[in-house]
């Protein structure tokens, strides 16, 4: 139980360092959002508790193809918060294009046999 406490507080304490820095710095916030610290923490915990290489691999491979549908969020919302819609709204629209992109990458991806 002590275990998952802990993982929870090491997780939880990255987010809120990046909210935190990005009050003072948008720079050093994107600096620390845009690098994959949620993916390293999740390997980082993955490999201690199955000691399993393979498991490592298929996340990572995983992550890199998810990576650019990822960036539609990205894109999508800069954009419509510049036309002036609602943050609230800017947010859900840009979470379903992104979630859009995650289908089509995995049907592209399945179309071509490479499997998540």
């Amino acid at each position: 139980m002590l275990y998952y406490i802990l993982k929870i507080f090491v997780t939880v304490m990255l987010i809120v360092l990046v909210s935190e820095l990005s009050k003072r710095s948008t720079f050093i916030g994107a600096i620390l959002a845009s690098a994959p610290l949620i993916s390293v923490v999740a390997m980082i915990w993955l490999y201690i508790e199955t000691k399993d290489t393979s498991k490592i691999n298929e996340l990572s491979n995983g992550i890199f193809w998810l990576i650019l549908p990822s960036l539609a969020l990205f894109v999508s919302l800069p954009l419509l918060l510049r036309y002036g819609l609602n943050f609230y709204i800017s947010m859900g629209i840009s979470i379903c294009i992104t979630i859009l992109c995650y289908w089509a990458i995995v049907c592209l991806l399945d179309h071509y046999g490479i499997k998540l």
